[in-house]
């Protein structure tokens, strides 16, 4: 009888643990979403039909596991639509990737200092997008300013929400270093080592056209070297085709 007691107890836990652990429904993609997205995010304009439809559900499957929060203003369909469009791109590449890492990314109307502060008043409110540690571990902090203009200019080479969930992706191996140890094979690290050096060696030389921040550590170049690429892929790839090369098999994209 005992055992039998046992037993059953082991398979509502194992039931209940299942439960927690499934993934959520998907939601359907609003339909008012499309022209916006459309209009302002590059990256989903240029993919075939069939891929537009990947891509649309691949950001409500975000939007099921993530939550997003408005810190002193009030979430738009844009801000959402911005948000989930920078976190498909960079693992656009892969048949299926969840931001286990992830679970709520705050807006900030504005740019902010080091202790999260954002009012006009407040000094050294120069960040524009952060991975959370710490106490705020699972979080992601991003302006609403900084996310809108990385879409806004079709020209350039920066765009911080995606610089962002590139920092997501390298903190997979369990550090945010540089190396993407998940996404490279593993006799491509080596190579990638000696290239990004032999890259931002040339930024801090200034004879690179890559943002000077990819030149401060390892970390920063991942994140900006692969915000050129998704921003300006055709550009990178005649500039720095080497690696544009290597960030392709990282990505698993050639876009």
């Amino acid at each position: 009888m005992l055992l039998t007691v046992l037993f059953i107890g082991l398979i509502l836990i194992a039931g209940f643990g299942f439960s927690k652990l499934r993934k959520k429904p998907t939601l359907p993609f609003p339909d008012l979403w499309r022209d916006p997205l459309e209009k302002g995010v590059l990256f989903y304009r240029k993919l075939s039909s069939e891929k537009k439809i990947h891509f649309e559900n691949r950001m409500m499957a975000f939007m099921s596991e993530v939550t997003i929060e408005g810190v002193q203003l009030e979430l738009n369909d844009k801000d959402k639509i911005l948000i989930a469009a920078s976190a498909v791109i960079p693992v656009f590449g892969f048949a299926e990737w969840r931001y286990n890492n992830l679970s709520t990314v705050l807006l900030y109307p504005d740019h902010f200092n080091a202790e999260l502060e954002f009012h006009n008043e407040i000094q050294g409110r120069h960040i524009a997008g952060m991975v959370g540690s710490g106490r705020f571990e699972g979080q992601m902090i991003l302006s609403r300013k900084a996310l809108y203009h990385g879409f806004s200019n079709a020209t350039d080479k920066g765009n911080t929400a995606v610089h962002e969930f590139v920092h997501l992706m390298d903190k997979t191996d369990g550090l945010i270093d540089g190396i993407p140890e998940r996404l490279l094979q593993q006799q491509y690290v080596t190579p990638w080592l000696a290239l990004m050096h032999k890259e931002m060696e040339a930024i801090n030389r200034d004879e690179s056209d890559i943002r000077g921040y990819g030149g401060t550590s390892q970390t920063e170049f991942f994140a900006v070297a692969s915000e050129y690429f998704f921003e300006r892929p055709d550009l990178l790839k005649r500039k720095h085709p080497e690696l544009y090369t290597m960030l392709s098999q990282c990505f698993m994209q050639t876009p």
